[in-house]
C-alpha cells in the first residue's frame, strides 16, 4: 500500500482528488435542459438519458481512467461496449436513485447543504468560504449557483439514501473466521488434462453433415462488411522527428533549465507499518498506535533484527516482503510527515513513531546519494529530446485545428491535405468494423465514421479523428464489399473444422467421464498425472474457477480422492487430491484485519442487492444495440 503510493504518487493525488467531489461538474442533472429531441440511450422511470449526458460521463471516465493508468491507458479501452455499458448503468443508477429518494421522503435542510457547500476547500480563501470563488469557479463550468446546488442536494441524498447498505454491514465473528479458514486451507493436487485435440484427426465430417451445418448457420457464417481506405495521419511523435535542434539552443535551453535536470539528493528508507487509515476511528488507532510503539522498544532493544521484523510486522504489503525496504527515492515522493522525518535523519537512524494518512510508522535510514552537479554533455540527448517535444507539440497544436478544417471543407480527397502539411496519403487493406490489426482501425470512433452512409456512399473524407494523445487520422472509403453469405464450397473448410472440434470436444468428455468412474472404482494405472502442486482459495496456481472449484468440493475423507471437470477450452481436466494441509490458527490482529475486510465486501453485497431491487422498482429501458460493434 505505501509501497505502491510512494511509486505512484501523483496518480494517487489525482485519484484522491476525483473522488472528494464526485458530482460537482456532472451527475443527475446535468443535462436536463437538453431534455429536448430524440437523441437518448435509455428512459429511467421516464426519464431519458440524453446522448450528450453520455458523452460528458464518457469524458469523465477518460480522465480517470488516464490519471489511475498513466502511460498504459488507451483512448480504445473507452470504446469496449462493457465499459460503456458500465458507464451508462451508473447514469441509470442515478436517475432510479433520485426517485427513490423522493419516494420515500429523503429531504436535504437548507442549513446542511450551505454547509456542505462552503467547507469544500475549491471554494474557500484562506480556510474560509469565498463567495466570488463560488461564482467564478462555477461560470467557468457553464453553470449556475442554483444548478449547482440541486446536484449537490441531490447527491446528498443519494448518499442518506445508500448510507444504511454499504456502511453497516454486520459479520458474525465465527462466519469470518470459518471464511478465513477455507480461504486458507491448502491441497495438495495432481491434474491430468484430456484435450480435443487428441480426438480431431479421428472425425471425418461427411458432406451432408457439413451441408446441414451450412443451411442452418447461415447468420454465423455471414462475411462480415469491409472496405479498403486511404488515410492520412497527422502526430505529434511524427513532426518531433523531423524537428532539428543546434547544440547552442540545447545548451542555452540547459543553461536556463538547470534545476530540471541536475541531481537531487535521494534517500533509502526501510518501515513498519502498523495500518490505522484517516477512517479508522480513535480506538483503532490508539490501538494501533500503541502495537506500534511496541514494535519500537523492540527494534531499540535490537536494531539488527529491524528487517525480520518488518516481515513479520508490518502491514505494507507492497515492502513488507523486502523486510521493510522502500528503495531510493527524492523529496515530494512519499506523503509529507514520513518524508520531513526521512530527510532529518541520520544514516542507520531509527526514528520514532510517525503519524502518516496510512497508520503508523518505524522508519530506519538506510542509504543517502547526496545530489551531484549534472554536466550537459551527460544530458544533452534529454535536453534535446524536451526541445524537440516542445516545438512539436507547439506545431501540432498551431496544424491540428487547419488539418481538422481543411479535410472537412475538401472532403472529396485527402490530397490537399497531405500536401499542405507534408504527409502520405496511406492505403490499407481489407477492414471490417472490427479490425484491430492497426492502431488506427482499432479505435472504435475511427470505424464509425469508416463505415458511416455518407463515407461509403459519397467516398468523403471523415472527419479528423484522434486515436490516440497528439494523432489525428482522416480516411476516405475506396472500395466497400456489403455483408454477404459465402458459398457452400468457400466455407466448407472452415465448417469441417467447427463440426470436428465439437465432436472432438464430446470425445474427451466422454473418455474423461469414464477415466473419472475408473480412477473412484479403484483402477488407477490409466491416467498419467502431472506434477503435484499446492493449491488454495487465494492461491489458485493458475486454475480457471471451475477447475479450483472442484478441487475444494472433492470429498477428502478418504484419499486419494478424484473429481473431473470439463476445462474452458474445451477438454477434460481429471483431479486427484493426495493430501490436504490445514490452515494454521491466525494471530488475534490478523483475525480483525480480515473480519474488516470481509464486512466491506459484505456491505458491497448489500448494496449491490439493495441497487439491484431499485432497478426492479423503475420502468427502465435502453435502446436495443447502441454499443455493438457493428
Amino acid at each position: 500500500m505505501f509501497d505502491f503510493v510512494h511509486q505512484k504518487r501523483r496518480i494517487v493525488q489525482i485519484i484522491l482528488a476525483l473522488a472528494a467531489l464526485p458530482f460537482l461538474f456532472w451527475g443527475i442533472e446535468s443535462y436536463r435542459s437538453s431534455g429536448e429531441g430524440d437523441d437518448y440511450l435509455a428512459l429511467a422511470a421516464g426519464e431519458k438519458i440524453q446522448r450528450q449526458e453520455f458523452d460528458q460521463a464518457m469524458r469523465n471516465q477518460q480522465e480517470s481512467m488516464r490519471a489511475t493508468m498513466g502511460e498504459r491507458f488507451n483512448d480504445s479501452l473507452l470504446e469496449n461496449p462493457e465499459v460503456k455499458g458500465a458507464v451508462l448503468e451508473g447514469l441509470i443508477q442515478q436517475r432510479l436513485l433520485k426517485h427513490e429518494a423522493a419516494r420515500v421522503g429523503l429531504a436535504v435542510p437548507d442549513l446542511q447543504l450551505i454547509e456542505m457547500i462552503q467547507n469544500i476547500s475549491a471554494f474557500q480563501e484562506g480556510g474560509q468560504f469565498s463567495k466570488q470563488r463560488y461564482e467564478e469557479l462555477l461560470r467557468a463550468q457553464g453553470m449556475s449557483p442554483r444548478t449547482f446546488e440541486a446536484r449537490v442536494r441531490q447527491e446528498l441524498m443519494r448518499q442518506e439514501l445508500i448510507a444504511p447498505y454499504g456502511e453497516h454491514g454486520f459479520v458474525p465473528t465465527s462466519v469470518a473466521m470459518g471464511v478465513m479458514r477455507l480461504s486458507d486451507e491448502k491441497r495438495e493436487v495432481n491434474l491430468a488434462r484430456l484435450l480435443p485435440e487428441q480426438f480431431l484427426s479421428q472425425v471425418k465430417p461427411d458432406d451432408s453433415a457439413i451441408k446441414a451445418y451450412y443451411d442452418g448457420h447461415q447468420q454465423e457464417l455471414q462475411l462480415p462488411e469491409q472496405v479498403r481506405v486511404e488515410y492520412a495521419v497527422l502526430s505529434q511523435d511524427e513532426l518531433a522527428k523531423q524537428i532539428g535542434v543546434s547544440e547552442d539552443e540545447a545548451r542555452k535551453y540547459f543553461d536556463e533549465h538547470k534545476s530540471e535536470f541536475g541531481g537531487t539528493e535521494e534517500r533509502r528508507a526501510s518501515h513498519i507499518l502498523i495500518s490505522a487509515p484517516s477512517s479508522a476511528s480513535n480506538e483503532e488507532k490508539s490501538a494501533a498506535r500503541a502495537r506500534a510503539e511496541q514494535l519500537l522498544a523492540q527494534v531499540r532493544q535490537a536494531p539488527q533484527k529491524f528487517v525480520e521484523l518488518a516481515k513479520q510486522n508490518s502491514q505494507d504489503p507492497g515492502s513488507a516482503v523486502q523486510g521493510g525496504d522502500l528503495g531510493f527515492f527524492v523529496r515530494n515522493s512519499l506523503v509529507k510527515p514520513f518524508e520531513d522525518v526521512v530527510f532529518q535523519m541520520k544514516m542507520d537512524e531509527i526514528s520514532d513513531v510517525v503519524e502518516t494518512d496510512f497508520g503508523f510508522h518505524i522508519i530506519k535510514l538506510t542509504g543517502i546519494k547526496d545530489a551531484k552537479a549534472i554536466d550537459f554533455s551527460e544530458v544533452k540527448n534529454r535536453v534535446e529530446e524536451e526541445l524537440k517535444n516542445q516545438k512539436s507539440a507547439k506545431s501540432f497544436a498551431e496544424m491540428a485545428e487547419n488539418f481538422s478544417n481543411m479535410v472537412y471543407e475538401q472532403s472529396d480527397s485527402l490530397q490537399p491535405a497531405a500536401a499542405k502539411f507534408n504527409l502520405q496519403v496511406q492505403q490499407s487493406g481489407w477492414l471490417t468494423r472490427n479490425d484491430t490489426t492497426s492502431p488506427y482501425f482499432s479505435n472504435a470512433r475511427l470505424m464509425q465514421a469508416i463505415f458511416s452512409e455518407e463515407a461509403i456512399k459519397n467516398k468523403q473524407n471523415t472527419e479528423a479523428i484522434e486515436v490516440s494523445p497528439n494523432t489525428l487520422v482522416s480516411a476516405r472509403v475506396i472500395e466497400h464489399r456489403p455483408a454477404s453469405a459465402p458459398s457452400l464450397a468457400a466455407a466448407r473448410e472452415k465448417i469441417s473444422g467447427i463440426i470436428a472440434r465439437k465432436a472432438a470436444e464430446d470425445a474427451v468428455s466422454k473418455e474423461g467421464k469414464e477415466k473419472l468412474s475408473q480412477l473412484q472404482a479403484g483402477n488407477t494405472g490409466s491416467v498419467k498425472w502431472e506434477g503435484a502442486e499446492q493449491i488454495s482459495r487465494i492461491e489458485p496456481k493458475g486454475l480457471d474457477h471451475e477447475t479450483l472449484r472442484a478441487v475444494f468440493k472433492v470429498e477428502t475423507r478418504h484419499l486419494p480422492a478424484y473429481a473431473g471437470v470439463a476445462s474452458p477450452e474445451g477438454g477434460y481436466t481429471l483431479i486427484r487430491v493426495t493430501r490436504v494441509f490445514e490452515p494454521t490458527q491466525p494471530g488475534l490482529e490478523q483475525q480483525k484485519i480480515f473480519a474488516r475486510q470481509f464486512q466491506q465486501v459484505l456491505s458491497q453485497e448489500e448494496l449491490s442487492a439493495y441497487l439491484g431491487g431499485v432497478r426492479k422498482r423503475y420502468d427502465v429501458s435502453v435502446k436495443s444495440g447502441v454499443f455493438d460493434r457493428k
